[in-house]
């Protein structure tokens, strides 16, 4: 049975700052989960916050999460606590006349839940192989795989991606109409993730060319941008 096409929205995901930018529908989620690198993850522990930055990957309805298994963040994922993933990909910088409403074009998703861990080799296996294929595709069938001691070194989790929103800004600046004929510029500078050339491991060169597809890795919008 498939996912339904949008979100259920709570009373924690429910976007109540400038609602008009946000949307509870899964794909423009998948879209920008599928273009992150990174997420923030907070939690709570002993009363006190932390936000940790963390490589995710999307597994179809589910974030994985990969943590030391002596760390903080893995021993609060392990004991089922609720934790709130956010990713932010910025897409560029809005100047306007006034300085209230100077602004970021952004795409963001928030997830909140509680993850699950995952415990056969089988399931961490595959976990950790979805996690390198989503930096390139097929990279994990071209290196090592993790061997026994850095599986038990290494805790994997998988968050479902049931309780989320998604907010996005675009466009130009939305000065008041009063401060239209103000002598200040106003635009945007767009901003885009562009990867340069792949430099080759100098101290220990490869014994094997390079990867097909990274010469011309490219990651999110605009990439292929001079």
């Amino acid at each position: 049975m498939s996912a339904p096409e949008k979100f259920s929205v709570t009373p924690q995901t429910r976007v109540r700052r400038s609602p008009a930018r946000a949307s509870y529908e899964r794909a423009p989620a998948h879209a920008i989960l599928d273009e992150a690198l990174v997420a923030s993850v907070g939690f709570v522990r002993d009363g006190q916050p932390f936000v940790i930055p963390m490589a995710v990957a999307r597994d179809g309805e589910r974030l994985l999460l990969h943590a030391a298994s002596s760390s903080r963040v893995g021993a609060v994922l392990r004991a089922g606590a609720r934790i709130c993933v956010t990713v932010t990909l910025l897409d560029g910088v809005v100047f306007a006349r006034s300085a209230m409403h100077h602004s970021l074009n952004y795409r963001s998703v928030v997830i909140m839940g509680a993850a699950t861990e995952l415990t056969t080799a089988e399931e961490k296996l595959s976990a950790l192989a979805r996690l390198v294929d989503h930096v390139l595709p097929g990279r994990a069938g071209q290196c090592r795989p993790p061997d026994a001691v850095e599986l038990k070194a290494t805790s994997v989790f998988a968050l479902a991606i049931e309780e989320a929103s998604v907010k996005c800004r675009q466009g130009g600046p939305l000065d008041d109409k009063e401060d239209l004929a103000l002598p200040y510029w106003a635009g945007v500078v767009p901003l885009v993730q562009r990867a340069l050339p792949p430099v080759a491991d100098a101290a220990h060169p490869p014994r094997v060319a390079m990867p097909d597809g990274l010469a011309a890795y490219t990651r999110g919008r605009g990439a292929e941008g001079p």
